[in-house]
């Protein structure tokens, strides 16, 4: 036990050295195209991870740069190994706002197939924690990688319990921009398997919010062909630089001189979303409540399937309203001028089994971040 014991203190020290850095008001994002050099990653039918990771990397980074207000700072542009500790320090050296890593995903099921995003957080799946394995024991082809690492084991479910500690502060917003990423997967016609939390060793390390995004399997056939196409791959870099766009907005705010979204594929004219109350709530209560100063409410989840607003679809839990945005349909739970309140529906939410759920903010009816929020 005591071996243990030291061995995960050591690891937290170091990991925990990485908070001197603290993040700059400048919008930085850090594309990190995931595997490169001698690891290939996945790798099916021909179409190789590596690869695939680099190209929607840099196609997202292209849409980006067209934003002024925006720098984008790369982990690699090339076909070259970088280390997860040079890949965690080249997002906190820079101070950046935002970390992106991008990857494929693989099963030995041909069958699986969709996107998925993963953010910061400790879960009991046995599936997950396969991902969490594949993805962090590209540690082992590092020259030094236990003086690294110091113990951290990625094939271990002990030494990843510390990793749930670093990142608290950060893990609402990588929910939020995660939940981003997998709307806008779904508005660009591409399945979708959700939002997941998952101890990933280079989210932990760097020190602002971040997601790492599994944009396919190249294990399956169809989907790997489409991962290995333009067409499959400006989709993805479409969703993932809107969602960073949308972010940015959001969170630091943005002005007229701004790139807009880029539309979707075969997307329609965006349109104000729609706001629908379920029966429990009367809506001259709730369209007062939320246009009078700040309001908080949960949001639950997002989803293409539109779904009566009645307990028995939401696991028991009243008060639902939805939000509906271009055949998105989002699920709100709650309500409440009272921040305290409002994390307790948050904790409700997430006890019901929400675990991607996350607060928003309103100001006299309009939508804020809850960081705005609190500072009103």
């Amino acid at each position: 036990m005591f071996h243990k014991n030291k061995v995960l203190f050591t690891f937290l020290f170091t990991i925990l050295s990485f908070t001197a850095f603290s993040q700059s008001n400048v919008f930085k994002v850090i594309l990190d195209a995931g595997h490169g050099g001698h690891d290939a990653g996945a790798h099916y039918y021909g179409h190789v991870e590596k690869n695939i990771a680099l190209a929607i990397t840099l196609k997202v980074g292209k849409i980006l740069e067209q934003n002024p207000a925006i720098k984008v700072i790369y982990t690699r542009k090339t076909d070259v190994f970088v280390t997860l500790k040079d890949r965690a320090n080249i997002a906190n050296k820079a101070k950046a706002s935002l970390f992106v890593c991008i990857h494929c995903n693989a099963n030995r099921s041909p069958a699986a197939s969709g996107t998925e995003t993963y953010v910061m957080g400790m879960s009991r799946t046995g599936m997950n924690f396969e991902v969490s394995k594949t993805e962090n024991s590209v540690i082992f082809l590092e020259d030094n990688y236990k003086q690294t690492y110091k113990g951290f084991d990625p094939n271990n479910v002990e030494t990843l319990i510390g990793l749930k500690l670093m990142q608290e502060n950060n893990l609402a917003n990588s929910i939020s921009f995660a939940s981003k990423i997998q709307d806008n997967f779904i508005n660009e016609k591409l399945d979708s398997r959700g939002v997941k939390q998952e101890p990933l060793w280079v989210l932990d390390a760097s020190v602002m919010p971040g997601v790492l995004i599994e944009t396919g399997f190249v294990s399956n056939p169809t989907e790997g062909n489409n991962l290995d196409s333009d067409e499959g791959q400006n989709a993805r870099a479409r969703a993932i630089a809107n969602a960073i766009l949308s972010y940015k907005a959001e969170y630091f705010g943005s002005d007229n001189s701004e790139i807009s979204e880029i539309p979707a594929k075969d997307t329609a004219s965006q349109t104000k979303p729609k706001l629908i109350l379920d029966n429990s709530v009367s809506k001259k209560e709730d369209k007062n409540k939320v246009s009078e100063g700040i309001f908080y409410k949960v949001q639950l989840s997002a989803s293409p399937k539109k779904m009566e607003l009645s307990p028995r679809n939401f696991k028991g839990l009243k008060n639902i309203s939805m939000e509906s945005d271009n055949k998105i349909y989002k699920y709100i739970y709650g309500g409440t001028s009272d921040y305290d309140e409002a994390k307790k529906q948050l904790k409700e939410a997430k006890s019901k089994g929400y675990s991607s759920a996350y607060l928003i903010a309103f100001k006299n009816g309009e939508k804020i971040s809850v960081q705005d929020a609190l500072n009103n």
